[in-house]
């Protein structure tokens, strides 16, 4: 049972590194390619219009939810609340089960 548990950990360990590497990935793309657009919109009419600001604005608007799905930020149904969520429900069907 104890390696069970072992195993258990690693893999959700495993699975949050997976996740915040994609996360981080994201966010390096994001300052990268903006950054680049700001160039290329500062060459091309010195800051008259901020085109960039559009993609900045949309990718930036992905990026918040990335963090909030990678970071458990969302207190109402995030990995913790499924877990909760999970036990609950077989805690519930244990009762059920000796009542029966």
């Amino acid at each position: 049972m104890e390696d069970f548990s072992k195993e258990n950990k690693y893999l959700r360990a495993k699975d949050r590194v997976e996740r915040l590497k994609k996360f981080y990935g994201n966010l390096t793309s994001y300052v990268l390619v903006i950054s680049a657009l700001a160039v290329i919109n500062y060459l091309t009419n010195e800051w008259r219009y901020m085109w960039f600001l559009w993609a900045a604005f949309g990718w930036g608007i992905g990026i918040i939810f990335h963090a909030i799905g990678t970071f458990n930020l969302n207190p109402f149904f995030g990995r913790d609340w499924e877990e909760r969520k999970i036990k609950e429900l077989m805690r519930e069907d244990d009762e059920i089960k000796r009542w029966e």
